[in-house]
C-alpha cells in the first residue's frame, strides 16, 4: 500500500471529486492509497480504520466459512464503497478484499469523522441506494448462473477479471463463483482457445480476440 502526498492527492480528489455524496466538507478528510495487484485492502476479519472509495481498478470480496473453505464472492469495480457495511456495524468485522489489478482509492479514516458521517443525511442516503443496487446486482448473479449458458457466463467473467487482457483466476474459485464443475470449465475454456478467441500461456489466458469475447459477454 503507497500513501499519495500532495500534488499526486489533490489530482486524484480533483479527478473523482465526491463532495457531492456528502453535505459536509469532505474533501479535507480524504487520504489517497495506491495498492498494486495482490494486495489485500481488508484482510478478512479485520476492523476497518478507513472507509475506501475505489476510483481506479478491480478487486475481489472473499470470505471464509466455518469450514476452512475460501469463496470468491464477488468482483468490486470502480467506483464503489468499501468499509460501508462495517461502518454502519451491519458486520462486526470485514471481509477479506484482495487488489485484482492496481487500484487507487479515496480513503476517509473512520475516526476523524464517523459521527459525521453516521448523522449525513445526504451520504446516508447515497449508502441505501447504493446497498439497494449491490444486493440486486448480486441476485441477479445467482439467476444469471441458472438462465445462461457457461460460454457467454464465462465471456463476462473474463473480461470483468481479466487486468491489462490477461487472466488468471483460480479454476477452483471460478468454479464456484459460476455454480459449475471444474471438468466443464475446462472444457469451455478449450472451446474459447480452439475458436482463437483467448490463448493459454503458463500463468493463465490472454485475450486474443477482445471483440469476440464481447459480443458473447452481451448475451449474458
Amino acid at each position: 500500500m503507497q500513501f499519495l502526498a500532495e500534488p499526486m492527492r489533490s489530482y486524484y480528489i480533483e479527478k473523482y471529486p465526491i463532495q457531492s455524496l456528502f453535505s459536509f466538507p469532505i474533501t479535507p478528510f480524504l487520504q489517497v492509497f495506491q495498492f498494486e495487484r495482490g494486495e489485500f485492502i481488508f484482510k478478512e476479519g479485520s476492523h476497518p480504520e478507513y472507509i475506501y472509495y475505489l476510483v481506479e481498478g478491480k478487486a475481489k470480496l472473499y470470505v471464509t466459512h466455518k469450514n476452512g473453505k475460501v469463496s470468491l464472492v464477488n468482483f468490486l469495480q470502480a467506483p464503489t464503497f468499501m468499509g460501508e457495511v462495517e461502518l454502519l456495524h451491519a458486520e462486526s468485522s470485514s471481509k477479506g478484499i484482495q487488489t485484482a489489478t492496481k487500484v487507487t482509492c479515496l480513503a476517509i479514516p473512520i475516526h476523524a469523522c464517523k459521527d459525521k458521517l453516521l448523522t449525513d443525511a445526504t451520504f446516508l442516503r447515497y449508502l441505501c441506494i447504493f446497498l439497494s443496487k449491490k444486493m440486486t446486482m448480486i441476485s441477479t448473479k445467482y439467476t444469471k448462473n441458472q438462465a445462461y449458458p457457461l460460454e457467454n457466463r464465462l465471456a463476462a467473467f473474463i473480461l470483468m477479471s481479466a487486468d491489462q487482457n490477461f487472466y488468471k483466476e483460480k479454476h477452483t474459485e471460478v468454479c464456484e463463483y459460476l455454480g459449475v464443475s471444474y471438468r466443464h470449465l475446462l472444457y469451455v475454456l478449450a472451446q474459447l482457445c480452439k475458436a482463437h478467441i483467448i490463448e493459454k500461456q503458463s500463468r493463465g489466458y490472454i485475450i486474443r480476440d477482445e471483440e469476440r469475447l464481447q459480443k458473447l459477454a452481451k448475451e449474458v
